[in-house]
C-alpha cells in the first residue's frame, strides 16, 4: 500500500459503510454524502491502497480480496475507536474509569467508606483507589495531579498553602472530644472542663513549629498543655490512653473506632473544633463531584 492516508479514519468509515450496504448510493445516503462524492473518495482510497477494493456490479458493489483484507482491519480500528469513545464518555460522565480518593486517617473510619460504598453501588464500573495520608501531603499530591478528590481537615493545625490552589468544599464542622481511660477521675462526667486537664500529658503528633487546635483551646482556658507524647497513629494513641499514659483528642467522625476501654467526653464551650473539607483539582471529573455530594450527605447525617 502506498501513502499514509490509507488509514484515515473517515476513509475507513466510508469503506465500512459501502461494504455493509453494498452500494455507493446507499452509503452516500447513510453518510449524508452525494453519490459522486462517495465514488471519488473510494477511487482515491483505491489509488492509495494500490488497487481495486470493490468490484463494480450491475447492481451495487462487492469487496475484492484486497478490499476484504482492508475491511477487516478497518473494522478492528473502528471498533477500537468506538470503545475508546465510550470509555472517555464514561470517564467524563462519571461512570467509568478510575477515581483516586485521598483521605486523612479518621475520615477513613466511617465517613469515606460509607460514601465509597454508596458510590460503588451506583457506579460499579469506576475503579476506586483509596489513598491515606495527612491533609498536607494529600493536597500536595493533588496539586501534582495524583488525586481526583481528597478529604482533608485543618487539624491538628491550619491547612497548608496548597489549599489555596484547589477547590475546597466544606463537609462538616467536627467537634473534638477528649478520650479518657474508663478509670480516669473525670470519666463519669458528662462534660469535662478543659482546665481540669491542665496536669495531663497529651498524646498527639503536632507538625513542628505550627500552632495546633489543642494549644489554641488550652490557651483560651488559660494554660499551656504539658509536653506531649508524639504518637501519630490512632491505634497507638488509644493504647497509650488506655494504659493511663495520657489523654488525647478524638474527632467526632472517629468516635465509632474508639475501643470499649476508653470513654469520650465533651469539653463543652472550650472544645476545639475542626473543619472537614473535600478538595477537588481545578478541572475535576464528574465522578469526583458525585463522590463529594455523597460525602456531604453522609457528613450531614
Amino acid at each position: 500500500m502506498r501513502g499514509r492516508n490509507v488509514f484515515d479514519v473517515e476513509a475507513l468509515r466510508l469503506l465500512d459503510t459501502v461494504a455493509r450496504t453494498g452500494s455507493f448510493t446507499a452509503a452516500a445516503a447513510r453518510l449524508n454524502y452525494t453519490q459522486s462524492a462517495v465514488s471519488r473518495r473510494i477511487a482515491a482510497l483505491e489509488h492509495r491502497a494500490g488497487g481495486p477494493l470493490f468490484e463494480r456490479l450491475p447492481r451495487g458493489v462487492r469487496l475484492t480480496p484486497a478490499g476484504e483484507a482492508l475491511h477487516h482491519h478497518a473494522r478492528v480500528v473502528l471498533n477500537r475507536l468506538t470503545r475508546a469513545e465510550e470509555e472517555l464518555a464514561g470517564i467524563h460522565g462519571g461512570y467509568r474509569g478510575r477515581l483516586r480518593v485521598g483521605a486523612f486517617a479518621t475520615a477513613n473510619v466511617a465517613l469515606v467508606p460509607g460514601a465509597l460504598r454508596a458510590f460503588r453501588a451506583d457506579f460499579p464500573e469506576v475503579e476506586l483507589v483509596p489513598i491515606e495520608g495527612p491533609s498536607g501531603s494529600l493536597l500536595r499530591r493533588m496539586r501534582e495531579g495524583g488525586l481526583d478528590v481528597a478529604v482533608v481537615s485543618d487539624y491538628p493545625s491550619e491547612l497548608p498553602r496548597e489549599a489555596e490552589e484547589v477547590e475546597m468544599v466544606e463537609l462538616a464542622d467536627d467537634e473534638l472530644f477528649v478520650a479518657l481511660p474508663r478509670d480516669h477521675r473525670l470519666a463519669a462526667e458528662e462534660i469535662v472542663d478543659l482546665r481540669e486537664l491542665r496536669e495531663e500529658t497529651w498524646i498527639e503528633a503536632p507538625p513542628p513549629g505550627r500552632a495546633t487546635a489543642l494549644a489554641s483551646a488550652c490557651a483560651r482556658a488559660g494554660f499551656a498543655p504539658r509536653a506531649t507524647v508524639r504518637i501519630g497513629e490512632w491505634t497507638g494513641k488509644f493504647g497509650f490512653v488506655a494504659a493511663g499514659l495520657g489523654v488525647t483528642l478524638v474527632p467526632a467522625i472517629a468516635a465509632y473506632a474508639v475501643p470499649a476501654d476508653l470513654v469520650l467526653r465533651s469539653l463543652g464551650d472550650l472544645a476545639p473544633r475542626r473543619t472537614v473539607y473535600a478538595a477537588l483539582p481545578p478541572a475535576p471529573l464528574p465522578a469526583a463531584r458525585t463522590l463529594v455530594r455523597l460525602l456531604a450527605g453522609r457528613a450531614g447525617q
